[in-house]
């Protein structure tokens, strides 16, 4: 029903809006989205010299509630990551990278030995039991193109991960990812899918280094984004470098980003990074290289 205007109460005083933050004008900002992202209805705006947040009286405890809650997590104090000394000698892993890469590229190029090194050494889904296959695809390309893409992030990747476990750890290490990757893609894959090409064990390294910053970033007091950043940065280069035309390989590169980034999370967990023995770099670094030797001789055979 409507009131007559005799009845209006025309000396009521309009209900102004509660301060819940004055400071300087970022703050205020800063604030306004957090209650902007829970609906809360604010407004900002300067008033004797400084910024004021407000809000209507009904909301108060409200915002109260979330600005206490936001500044809290704001404020804790994060903790000061490990510092690890690089090791010496990251370069080494790449060129050994680089020449495997290389020569098997010559090799098969020439067909060495009369052999069809890429049908003999592709990852083949329909191969059955041809194990070695998960090892020799890591090693062919297509083009020139191909090769050099991975010869050059591949060996950033490499470098990065030798600096922090050491060349023979961690190209044994982003081989065993990559060549793991391989192998259960022979085994969940259609039997008519074919694939070659190192850019698994480039994404195992990316992945490698993911997982050693990620359970690294775990055990200090952080807010959950920063603890969180080193997988997340890591999945966006996965989607961002990882996807492409129908001809790139994606269920191989993400496959080699998930076994990377177990391994890594392991040996951070382990604290496999402290071991600084030349031995364990010979002994590893020397076992992978060997170990694409046997595979090859093995789909020579």
């Amino acid at each position: 029903m409507t009131l007559p205007s005799s009845d209006i109460d025309r000396n009521a005083e309009p209900v102004l809006p509660a301060v819940v933050f004055r400071g300087s004008k970022l703050l205020c900002r800063e604030f306004s989205l957090v209650l902007e992202a829970r609906g809360i209805e604010h407004e900002v705006r300067e008033s004797g010299g400084y910024w004021v947040l407000t809000v209507p009286p009904s909301l108060v405890h409200r915002a109260y509630d979330e600005i206490n809650r936001y500044s809290a997590e704001r404020n804790v104090p994060r903790g000061a990551p490990t510092l690890i000394e690089p090791f010496p000698g990251a370069a080494i892993g790449a060129v050994g990278y680089a020449l495997i890469l290389l020569v098997t590229a010559y090799c098969a190029g020439i067909g060495l030995f009369g052999a069809d090194w890429l049908s003999l050494g592709a990852l083949d889904a329909g191969a059955g039991r041809e194990w070695w296959r998960a090892l020799t695809a890591l090693t062919l390309h297509l083009d020139q193109e191909h090769l050099m893409g991975n010869l050059l992030f591949g060996a950033v990747a490499g470098i990065a991960a030798g600096r922090l476990l050491g060349p023979g750890v961690a190209w044994a290490s982003i081989l065993g990812a990559g060549a793991l990757a391989n192998y259960v893609e022979i085994l969940i894959a259609p039997a008519t899918h074919r694939a070659v090409g190192a850019s698994t064990a480039v994404f195992a390294a990316l992945g490698l280094l993911a997982g050693l910053a990620w359970r690294q970033r775990l055990t200090l007091r952080e807010r959950r984004w920063y603890r969180w950043a080193p997988l997340i940065a890591g999945i966006c280069l996965l989607t961002l470098l990882g996807a492409g035309n129908a001809h790139v390989d994606v269920l191989g590169h993400a496959l080699g980003f998930l076994f990377g980034v177990g391994v890594g999370w392991i040996y951070a967990r382990a604290e496999i990074p402290r071991n600084r023995g030349k031995r364990l770099q010979i002994v590893t670094g020397a076992g992978a290289a060997l170990l694409v030797g046997a595979a090859w001789l093995l789909a020579l055979r």
